[in-house]
């Protein structure tokens, strides 16, 4: 099965907060691109909200098979924060992100059923509030052509919808493209056609 070249991620850090029962629930999301990061964002909310009862989290990293999560109810019953936080995330099919949630007890006590679905819903909300966003997974190419093929390969690079990154005109034309993974093997492919193999292409990176 072919590795997607995409992934949904949220539009925009958010800050949401609902209150239950006296308790007060700041759901929190940020973007991360690495787990370091994402321990990096916890720690500055922990420290943010030193005197909160819990800062229960969750992240995920990565796309299909290779992502990677972790989840936690800092000290709520097992099952009731991590978790729904965990659920709400995979149920958007979202990636390179952490979502906190930040409680300050109230002084009623809710129940595992009323924690679990607490969490559940800062979760969402905060997620709501952020919005989704597809991020697409690129490569650049560097490449030298002659002038007479410049024509040909500019009409490929925006049919492909690859972005010019840099271009340098001398007596060759350096240039260097963005494109969609999935679209490489063609663009090399349709360049090469285009030019009877008179392109050169340096290298992908």
């Amino acid at each position: 099965m072919e590795k997607s070249d995409s992934f949904i991620t949220i539009k925009k850090p958010a800050e949401s907060e609902i209150k239950i029962k006296g308790s007060r629930f700041i759901g929190q999301v940020f973007k991360c691109d690495s787990e370091p990061q994402a321990v990096s964002i916890l720690e500055s909310v922990r420290k943010k909200f030193y005197d909160a009862t819990h800062n229960c989290f969750a992240y995920r990293i990565g796309s299909d098979n290779d992502a990677l999560f972790r989840y936690s109810d800092d000290g709520e019953p097992s099952g009731t924060a991590g978790k729904p936080i965990y659920d709400r995330i995979e149920g958007h099919n979202l990636t390179n992100l952490i979502l906190i949630v930040t409680r300050y007890f109230g002084g009623t006590k809710l129940g595992t059923g009323g924690l679990t679905r607490a969490y559940s819903e800062a979760a969402r909300s905060v997620l709501e509030k952020a919005g989704d966003l597809e991020v697409y997974i690129t490569e650049q190419i560097s490449f030298t052509v002659k002038f007479p093929d410049y024509g040909s390969v500019e009409r490929i690079i925006h049919q492909l919808e690859a972005r010019i990154v840099s271009s340098d005109f001398s007596d060759k034309i350096k240039m260097v493209v963005e494109i969609r993974l999935s679209l490489v093997k063609k663009f090399r492919e349709a360049v090469t056609d285009a030019t009877s193999g008179r392109i050169e292409i340096e290298q992908a990176r």
